[in-house]
């Protein structure tokens, strides 16, 4: 039987201190879960748990067992330690806003 064709992936994560971004080579009918595993990402990342952490393809939730194509670029993401809804109610109780950058303005008199 022929091997399956090699495709280039990107395996990507982030920490607050760090981000990486792994090149992989896999072969075109892997899948998801298989990626992250040749990646090596999950040695690296003791805290990444695959039955916990999200996946998506540049940005777009994916499941585990979707085959990839050329190019594609898989992030694994980290729970929110902060629900942004909630902050957005928690800055406008107290008379914020934020501005354009993303940093508090204080309300103008």
């Amino acid at each position: 039987m022929a091997s399956d064709k090699l495709i280039s992936i990107e395996v990507a994560y982030a920490v607050p201190e760090e981000q990486i971004i792994l090149e992989v080579d896999i072969e075109s009918t892997d899948t998801v879960e298989a990626a992250i595993q040749k990646s090596g990402i999950l040695e690296r990342f003791e805290e990444i748990d695959l039955t916990k952490n999200k996946v998506g393809i540049f940005g777009k939730l994916t499941k585990l067992d979707k085959t990839l194509n050329e190019r594609d670029r898989i992030e694994i993401y980290r729970p929110l330690i902060a629900d942004p809804k909630e902050v957005r109610k928690k800055r406008a109780a107290e008379g914020k806003r934020m501005s354009k950058g993303g940093g508090d303005v204080e309300p103008s008199s």
